[in-house]
Formats: structure tokens, C-alpha cells, sequence
């Protein structure tokens, strides 16, 4: 019912920054949350971002924090995730997902989220 395409990804040297995109269609709707997930070789998908469609909530986990910024545009159904001063750590497949209704496992969980894009790659280089 809903669909995600996420865009942006490459191979940067470290320090540089990247923008990665995550676009929504089918039946939406404006009090979708949104989150960002990355999974690195061997490693649990872990989340990174999360941002309330409605309400301008966002959600950081430590290790982004201060470097990346989340933001929407609604008009476009339409997630970004700006990411600065990048580090050979924040290599990764990204994933877009997203929820339409209340949960207990909170935004963190990946387990909260109904649908998923299909990844895009980040690679940091030193």
C-alpha cells in the first residue's frame, strides 16, 4: 500500500557529507512517522533517525547526533536525512521505513515500522 524509494547514497571520503533521500507514494498520509535504519555487514539493523510526519518531533540515536538532521516535506511525501562530517563508522546500508499508527515499541524499535524501503548504500571512505 505504501512505497519507499530511498535515493542518495555513494561513496564519500570522511568528513564529507551526503544527502540521502526517501520518497513515499501510494496512500499516505500526513501523520506518518518516518525513520532511518542502517545495517552494516554482520551487524543487527540499528536505528539512526526517526521524525513524526506531523508535529516536527525528531528522534536521534547518539552515535548521529550533532552530524545528521532529519527533516521532511510533506508537500512531496518526501524524507531527508542530512548527513555531515561522515565517518568511516557511518558506513552502511540505509533503510527508510515507515509507521501509521501508535505502537509501544516506540520509534527506535525497527519492529514498530509497517513498510520498508529497499536500502541505500553509504560508504565512507578514510
Amino acid at each position: 500500500q505504501v512505497q519507499l524509494v530511498e535515493s542518495g547514497g555513494g561513496l564519500v571520503q570522511a568528513g564529507g557529507s551526503l544527502r540521502l533521500s526517501c520518497a513515499a507514494s501510494g496512500r499516505t498520509f500526513s501523520s506518518y512517522a518516518m525513520g532511518w535504519f542502517r545495517q552494516a555487514p554482520g551487524k543487527e539493523r540499528e536505528f539512526v533517525v526517526a521524525i513524526r510526519w506531523s508535529g516536527g518531533s525528531t528522534y536521534y540515536a547518539d552515535s548521529v547526533k550533532g552530524r545528521f538532521t532529519v527533516s521532511r516535506d510533506n508537500a512531496k511525501n518526501t524524507v531527508y536525512l542530512q548527513m555531515n562530517s561522515l565517518k568511516p563508522e557511518d558506513t552502511a546500508a540505509y533503510y527508510c521505513a515507515a509507521v501509521s499508527g501508535p505502537s509501544g515499541l516506540g520509534l527506535r524499535n525497527k519492529y514498530e515500522y509497517d513498510y520498508w524501503g529497499q536500502g541505500t548504500q553509504v560508504t565512507v571512505s578514510s
